[in-house]
């Protein structure tokens, strides 16, 4: 089942997939408290200060994935669904657009 949530990007609007990055976090466990999930893949952790004007609302983890499906980000609301994903070299003005969207006006 997939949602339309306005993008062509194939994962967007799926139920996300249980990636796990390199050092053994899987998304899963992130999203146990019942935030969304921004998961950066990107080399330079590029979304770090876009995703910290939302900490309250969601969680942010950066590193290698082990299957990054490739991407280079992936935003997950809390019911599980992507909302936004990224290539290699993410758009940081999409991901807070995204994020905006989902999670409201970033704190400040």
């Amino acid at each position: 089942m997939r949602h339309d949530l306005g993008s062509e990007q194939p994962l967007v609007g799926r139920d996300a997939p249980d990636l796990h990055l390199e050092d053994g976090t899987r998304l899963g466990d992130l999203m146990r408290d019942g935030r969304g999930v921004a998961l950066d893949f990107s080399v330079g952790r590029c979304l770090h200060g876009s995703a910290m004007g939302w900490e309250s609302r969601m969680r942010y983890a950066a590193g290698p994935a082990r299957n990054d499906l490739g991407l280079g980000a992936v935003l997950v609301r809390p019911d599980g669904v992507v909302a936004w994903a990224g290539d290699r070299d993410p758009d940081r003005e999409a991901f807070e657009r995204a994020a905006g969207r989902w999670f409201g006006s970033p704190a400040t």
